[in-house]
């Protein structure tokens, strides 16, 4: 099959490989002790797939995207790997995570400066991070976002990978409604459109409604 065989082609009959759809599936990480591994990753409260013998693959709650690890997976060193974790609460997800018997980092935020002590103080999309490392030190860093930046997500690809993140985005919404409400000076009857409105654009990072 030919390069161009695989590409698919816009209105003008243009091949175009944006046009493709590309999802991210697996991340392989490098670790030195499988079965040690396993357990600390089973610890996270990740679901454990089916996988070919040798290969272990775990898939964080309300995650698209797996990881797996194995004896002849990767020729990196054990403990290279940095990946990033999206929470929509970032001290709900360290305080289950400490929990569960992990160490984190403190949350910290980046400032004009460089990182800096606590939460962001305008609990901003993207600056509220902490960390955790597994037992060869491949480092996982959770970073808090609830609104994406302009041109992220597709407005009609809005979807929520959990329950959880649902119950948050409600929660968000009916905060921010209130609000309007407050600034209205009257009931909006008509507060399921508003939800809606507010959080599609709360994640494809579209102006939100007034």
């Amino acid at each position: 099959m030919s390069t161009t065989d695989v590409r698919s082609s816009d209105a003008s009959g243009t091949t175009s490989i944006k046009k493709v759809d590309m999802k991210l599936e697996v991340v392989v990480i490098p670790v030195s002790d499988v079965d040690r591994a396993k357990e600390f990753y089973g610890r996270l409260g990740w679901r454990l797939d089916q996988t070919p013998p040798g290969v272990i693959q775990f898939t964080p709650h309300g995650s698209e995207c797996s990881v797996q690890f194995g004896p002849n997976l990767t020729s990196a060193t054990p403990g290279s790997a940095k990946e990033y974790l999206i929470v929509s609460d970032i001290e709900a997800a360290r305080n289950a995570l400490v929990a569960a018997g992990v160490e984190v980092s403190d949350i910290f935020h980046i400032g004009p400066d460089g990182p800096v002590s606590g939460l962001d103080p305008e609990r901003r999309s993207y600056f509220s991070r902490a960390s955790f490392s597994d037992p060869d030190g491949n480092n996982w860093l959770l970073q808090e976002i609830t609104t994406r930046l302009p041109g992220r997500i597709e407005a009609a690809a809005t979807s929520f990978g959990s329950a959880s993140d649902l119950a948050g985005a409600l929660r968000r919404a009916a905060a921010a409604h209130g609000e309007h409400e407050k600034r209205t000076g009257k009931t909006d009857a008509n507060w399921p459109d508003w939800y809606a409105e507010y959080m599609v654009s709360e994640q494809s990072g579209a102006e939100p409604p007034k």
